[in-house]
C-alpha cells in the first residue's frame, strides 16, 4: 500500500471527522503525504495543516470542485493549490451559493416519498450549513432507520434519476480547472469509475478536461476495483495524464476504504506526487 492519500473529506464539507482528527487518523495508519479535498471549500485547511505538522506528515493544499459538464455532475480535484487564493475562494463561494435551496428541494422530494424531516435532519448533521449535501441526507436517513446504510440510500434515493435527487448547475469545467490553475494547483478528474459514461463519453470528458488545462486523473480511488485501476492507468497513459490516488474517505464505516493509505498504482501510471516532488517533501529530503 502507498503511504499517500490525496482525496478525503472532513466536517468542513460532508466528512464526519474534523480536519485535525481525520489527519491524525491518516497519520496513525502510516500516511506520509496527504491532501484534504473538501467539496467546494478550503475552510478546513488551516486546522489540517496544524495537525499535519504535529503528526509529522506532509500536506498539500486540496479541494474538490463540483462541476456540471454535458448536463452531468462530475468532480474535479485540485491538488497543490494555495487554499487562500482570492480567485479560487471566489469561485468556490459561487459554487456553494444555492446549496441550501437545493437541499430544501431534496427534502421536499423525499417527503413526497414518505421520508419526513429530511431537510431539517440533514442540516442538523452539517457542521457547515453552506455545505449541506446528499451525504448529510443519507446519514439522516440511516440514523432515522429508513435505510440500513449510506451506500444503499444513494443507490435507492439520491443517485441521479432517483426520487431524492435534485439537479443543480455547478461550476463549468473550464472555470473549475481555471480556478485550480490560478491557485497554483493541478486539476485532477476525480473517481472516473463512478461516472456511468461509457468509453465515448469518458474520452470526450478527458478531451475537454485537457483542453481546459487539466493534467491528471484518479487512477487509484476508494471507488475503483483493481480492474478499474488498470483501465484508468491505460487511459491516463494514452492521453498523457498524470495519475493520482485517494481514498475518498468520508467517515469510518462509510465506503470501502479508510483514510491514509491507497493501493499501489499500476507500473504504467505516472504518479502526480512524484512529478510535483511532494513525496520528496514528505520524506524530509
Amino acid at each position: 500500500m502507498a503511504e499517500i492519500d490525496l482525496h478525503f473529506h472532513s466536517t468542513a464539507s460532508d466528512g464526519a471527522l474534523p480536519p485535525a482528527e481525520v489527519i491524525a487518523r491518516a497519520a496513525a495508519r502510516g500516511a506520509r503525504l496527504l491532501a484534504l479535498t473538501d467539496h467546494d471549500t478550503t475552510a478546513g485547511f488551516a486546522e489540517a495543516a496544524r495537525a499535519a505538522r504535529e503528526a509529522g506528515v506532509a500536506l498539500v493544499g486540496g479541494v474538490e470542485v463540483s462541476v456540471t459538464w454535458s448536463r452531468r455532475t462530475v468532480h474535479i480535484v485540485g491538488l497543490g493549490v494555495d487554499p487562500d487564493h482570492p480567485l479560487l475562494l471566489a469561485g468556490l463561494k459561487s459554487v456553494r451559493d444555492g446549496r441550501i435551496d437545493r437541499a430544501r428541494a431534496m427534502g421536499d422530494e423525499l417527503a413526497r416519498a414518505g421520508i419526513e424531516g429530511a431537510f431539517e435532519g440533514a442540516l442538523a448533521l452539517a457542521d457547515n450549513p453552506e455545505m449541506v449535501g446528499r451525504t448529510h441526507f443519507a446519514r439522516y436517513m440511516v440514523n432515522a432507520g429508513y435505510i440500513k446504510d449510506v451506500r444503499t440510500v444513494f443507490r435507492k434515493y439520491l443517485a441521479e434519476g432517483k426520487t431524492g435527487y435534485v439537479p443543480h448547475e455547478w461550476a463549468t469545467l473550464a472555470d473549475a480547472v481555471g480556478w485550480i490553475r490560478a491557485a497554483g494547483g493541478t486539476a485532477v478528474i476525480a473517481h472516473p469509475g463512478r461516472y456511468d459514461f461509457g468509453r465515448t463519453l469518458t474520452e470526450r470528458l478527458v478531451g475537454d478536461f485537457i483542453e481546459a488545462g487539466g493534467e491528471a486523473i484518479e487512477v487509484g480511488s476508494g471507488s475503483h476495483s483493481l480492474d478499474d485501476m488498470h483501465k484508468y492507468a491505460l487511459l491516463a497513459d494514452r492521453f498523457g495524464l498524470y495519475a493520482s490516488s485517494g481514498s475518498d474517505f468520508h467517515a469510518p464505516g462509510e465506503g470501502g476504504r479508510d483514510v491514509g493509505l491507497t493501493a499501489d498504482l499500476p507500473p504504467l501510471a505516472r504518479p502526480l506526487w512524484l512529478a510535483r516532488g511532494w513525496l520528496t517533501a514528505a520524506q524530509g529530503a
